[in-house]
């Protein structure tokens, strides 16, 4: 289990996110993902020696279907801390039932020309405090 979790938002499956068979696109799991990462990152204040991220690679897994009109509740950890970057594991629930997991690799850059960097000790610090 983490070290502490965020939950990070809840959202209601809307009509324009599910398919012919009443259930939710997988790419819609990504998309919700990506916002509850972003809203677990704005809870760290920036600093000037940030990295510029790049997202790296990104998988999901699913267990059970979302429908039109479900509540669901993502909670974001950190699943791995590297040198040059940073995993996040956002699970999904519907109550208490698991329906999804989706995890996000960033790489940190130069916001420049893209190359590697490796991340701040004060952020590295940061992650480790929402480890798995």
């Amino acid at each position: 289990m983490a070290k502490d979790t965020i939950k990070a938002s809840d959202f209601r499956v809307a009509f324009r996110d599910v398919d012919m068979n009443g259930q939710m696109f997988r790419s819609v799991y990504i998309d919700r993902a990506e916002e509850a990462v972003a809203a677990f990152w704005r809870r760290r204040k920036t600093k000037d020696d940030d990295p510029f991220f790049i997202t790296g690679k990104v998988a999901g897994t699913f267990h059970v279907p979302l429908q039109v009109g479900d509540i669901v509740h993502t909670h974001v950890g950190v699943s791995k801390i590297g040198g040059k970057s940073a995993g996040f594991l956002v699970r999904m629930t519907r109550g208490e039932e698991a329906v999804a997991e989706v995890e996000i690799v960033w790489v940190a850059t130069d916001g420049k020309g893209g190359s590697p960097v490796a991340l701040p000790e004060d952020l590295r610090d940061w992650l480790y405090s929402f480890l798995d």
